[in-house]
């Protein structure tokens, strides 16, 4: 029993810590103005046209922390305040989000893999729990399994996430110093920004390895009855 009840104080804290951690610091970085004196949208401009994204757009999107790439529509879509503020916080989210567009540009693995996993992610995220709830309530084994099976998949998407997220956000802080978009002092500030970013998708993985080694015990428990 202490031991369910700790899995699910985990699975309920880690993701907590890890959004806190991003609104706390993005909230301190995004009112700290950056010496370029450029906003996130002219940051994402310049790095897109200096690395010959000129196709590439850059549009303002909807809601805190909504920035993101779209690699079938190639536009790079940033958050209000980060399309429109000169600060240290919505540089490093320009810079990271067109780190996404180079990936797309020079054909980074990771990025085409994942991109090629949305459509059966999005089908065996919403039918995993179908099977995994009809395997327990009726104790078919065979029916958890393929939901294990299906949930399996959605956790590799997470574990294929982090490579891409951790490059581009390697790809913006080497874009932002080789471009001197950024000075020495805003490197530190810039990294942390993205590091909090980054720990939400560590975050998301490890509370899905949790939830997928718990259904894998669950299942052989029950293999053994």
């Amino acid at each position: 029993m202490a031991m369910f009840i700790l899995y699910f104080i985990l699975l309920l804290i880690i993701p907590l810590w890890a959004q806190f951690k991003l609104k706390n610091t993005y909230n301190k970085y995004s009112k700290v103005r950056s010496t370029s004196g450029r906003t996130g949208a002219e940051v994402a401009r310049q790095i897109l046209d200096e690395n010959g994204l000129h196709h590439v757009k850059v549009v303002e999107s909807r809601g805190m922390l909504s920035d993101h790439y779209n690699p079938v529509t190639k536009t790079v879509a940033l958050s209000p305040h980060n399309y429109h503020e000169p600060s240290v916080a919505g540089t490093a989210v320009a810079a990271h989000e067109v780190g996404h567009a180079i990936q797309d540009a020079q054909d980074y693995a990771f990025l085409r893999f994942r991109h090629r996993m949305v459509p059966l992610v999005n089908i065996s995220s919403n039918a995993s729990w179908i099977f995994i709830m009809i395997g327990l309530f009726s104790y078919a084994t065979n029916m958890l399994l393929i939901g294990i099976i299906l949930l399996a998949v959605g956790v590799l998407f997470q574990f294929v996430t982090l490579p891409v997220e951790f490059n581009a956000s390697n790809r913006a802080m080497d874009q932002l110093v080789s471009t001197g978009i950024i000075r020495n002092t805003e490197e530190k500030s810039a990294k942390k920004v993205l590091n909090a970013a980054a720990m939400t998708y560590v975050a998301a993985t490890a509370v899905a390895v949790l939830e997928l080694l718990r259904l894998i015990l669950l299942y052989t428990g029950m293999n053994r009855e």
